[in-house]
């Protein structure tokens, strides 16, 4: 959660709530589980190992001070290096998730080619999978947990496959973060509009 908060502080600095509202658009209704005190935390954690700053910022007459937050060059680094990592021990699709939206949004990174980087790492540990289950001997135990690492790999990378499928409907970077029910109907894709409308 911590990296995918700062990714969306790479866009622009905000203040909880909003970062809040965009965590729960980006992750539909897996969002709505979200503890809403839980990105003020994430703040506080980031704000204290030197990732963000926090400046209070005139708001609402109900809420004269307001904290804002930005990314600090070593929060910049951060994201920077969430963004290359391809790590998938133990995959976490709704954080890989936030990271494609999240370098979208900011326009830090191609989804598309973050997709293919994960990938390309996924085939190297499912070709390592099949030639270890290869090299058990006959009888042996491992094999089915084996095959079940081989198994969640290949399930894993058919989700990729749709992911890239996606993102390449909309080019990588959409044209704004509206839900598509602000779209006008030029901008909406196709499966949402109604035949001679």
């Amino acid at each position: 959660m911590q990296d995918a908060v700062l990714a969306m502080l790479a866009k622009e600095q905000s203040h909880g709530y909003g970062l809040r509202a965009r965590l729960r658009q980006s992750l539909g209704p897996l969002g709505e589980s979200m503890n809403p005190g839980q990105i003020y935390v994430t703040l506080s954690r980031l704000e204290k190992a030197g990732l963000v700053v926090c400046e209070r910022a005139d708001g609402l007459p109900e809420r004269p001070d307001r904290k804002v937050y930005a990314l600090t060059p070593a929060g910049q680094q951060r994201v920077a290096a969430w963004l290359a990592e391809v790590g998938w021990p133990k995959p976490d699709l709704a954080e890989f998730h936030l990271k494609l939206v999240a370098a979208s949004a900011a326009r830090l990174a191609d989804p598309i080619e973050l997709v293919a980087a994960q990938r390309r790492e996924l085939l190297r540990r499912l070709r390592e999978a099949q030639q270890a289950i290869m090299a058990e001997p006959a009888g042996s135990k491992a094999v089915l947990l084996l095959e079940g690492v081989v198994l969640r790999l290949q399930a894993d990378l058919r989700w990729l496959e749709a992911c890239e499928r996606a993102w390449s409907r909309t080019g990588g970077f959409p044209d704004d973060d509206r839900p598509d029910d602000d779209r006008p109907d030029d901008d909406r894709p196709d499966d949402d509009r109604v035949e001679g409308v």
